[in-house]
């Protein structure tokens, strides 16, 4: 596959988390569109998790390979989709990748557990009570707010057309209440390794289910000093944590650099003072309005908007057991039940990890999938039920 060349926008919002509350911020968006002038291809939208940002999931871009004299795009999903003929769109929410990370500059705003990564460089000494910006970054609200803004941006050079959702693992909790609360703007969704917490909050409302739950630590201003009950805003990940899933060595060497790229400040930090490796910035949030109470919301999920789903038998970052608890007990399948609507695909494949987009057959297998899905909501054939897919590609469905 050809390198494409993107197109950056930086796409005006008005902020609704507590740090910057109510400030007209920019939220990165890079677009991929392949038809020129000759015509309105058919939009999707690439949302990240919850620590990977968009640039290293979707749009992975290494060194030219085997002497060939350009770069190698083949794990790029976004050039893929776009070389198909769609207008692909990737983005980043605040305090994640290109996008503004707000009050997360300040070591002492990193989550206590993980300061550790920083006791070198720059180092966490002075890190008193109260001395750092106590409250999560952002919130399901916000990230609604942000993931509107940009369907708005994206139908209105797109023709007014509804967007296709393609999210990977928490994304989940972003799209899939948008998608409940929006159906007009959603084509169809395909989420990587979702994540589903079967009895997550919510806010027992039947009238508005996606209202903040009683007792949600959500500001609605900027917050200077507030109780520690609303916590921290950033996570650290490491080098080390980023790679040790990634079995082609020269392949983690290239996913780490683009993080860094995309974090000039979070590329100062850990290791020594003198070498520092970098560590991966992203942001803490509150979460509610995504369980089996609402999953049913409309019926819209499976008919008015149709489901595709896709995860690998080895995940245990999105299947976790009950014992975990409500918040940490994440369930693909109990998403799929919850689903209400018949047009329904959910595919288990074997050998499969968290991050099947940085293992170079996994990653082509999924991109064709995700191709398949968006021509005609059809995968292999099938357009219907839960399958399991072995390490050859042979389907048989699952009662």
């Amino acid at each position: 596959m050809s390198h494409l060349t993107p197109t950056d926008h930086k796409v005006k919002h008005p902020s609704t988390i507590p740090a910057n509350f109510g400030d007209e911020i920019e939220l990165f968006v890079r677009e991929y569109n392949t038809a020129g002038s000759g015509g309105t291809p058919k939009p999707v939208l690439m949302l990240h998790g919850r620590s990977v940002p968009a640039l290293p999931g979707f749009d992975l871009v290494r060194p030219a390979q085997g002497g060939s004299p350009h770069p190698d795009t083949s794990l790029s999903w976004a050039q893929m989709l776009a070389g198909k003929g769609y207008d692909v769109y990737l983005m980043d929410l605040q305090g994640s990748g290109l996008s503004p990370r707000p009050k997360m500059d300040d070591p002492c705003n990193a989550n206590p557990a993980q300061r550790g990564l920083l006791e070198t460089h720059p180092g966490t000494a002075n890190c008193g009570p109260g001395a750092n910006y106590a409250a999560q970054l952002g919130n399901s609200k916000s990230e609604w707010d942000e993931l509107a803004t940009v369907v708005k941006f994206i139908r209105g050079r797109c023709n007014n057309e509804k967007v296709a959702f393609v999210g990977w693992s928490a994304a989940s909790f972003v799209m899939g209440p948008y998608a409940l609360q929006k159906p007009g703007d959603v084509a169809s969704v395909f989420l990587l390794a979702p994540m589903f917490p079967p009895n997550g909050r919510w806010s027992t409302k039947p009238s508005d289910p996606f209202a903040p739950p009683p007792g949600t630590p959500l500001p609605t201003k900027p917050v200077t000093e507030p109780p520690a009950v609303f916590g921290f805003p950033m996570n650290l990940t490491s080098k080390a944590g980023v790679q040790g899933g990634i079995s082609d060595k020269a392949l983690a060497e290239d996913v780490w650099r683009l993080i860094m790229d995309c974090d000039g400040v979070g590329r100062k930090w850990g290791g020594s003072t003198a070498t520092p490796e970098g560590v991966m910035r992203w942001r803490n949030s509150y979460w509610w309005g995504w369980n089996t109470s609402t999953a049913p919301h409309g019926p819209t999920l499976g008919k008015t908007v149709p489901v595709c789903i896709v995860y690998g038998d080895q995940d245990r970052t999105a299947n976790t057991p009950p014992e975990m608890g409500p918040v940490l007990h994440f369930s693909v399948p109990k998403l799929y039940a919850a689903i209400p609507g018949a047009d329904k695909l959910m595919f288990r494949v074997q050998d499969w990890d968290h991050n099947p987009v940085w293992e170079r057959k996994p990653a082509q297998t999924l991109q064709h999938m995700s191709w398949k899905w968006l021509q005609g909501k059809k995968v292999y054939g099938v357009e219907r039920g839960s399958w399991f897919m072995d390490r050859d590609g042979v389907l048989a469905e699952v009662e």
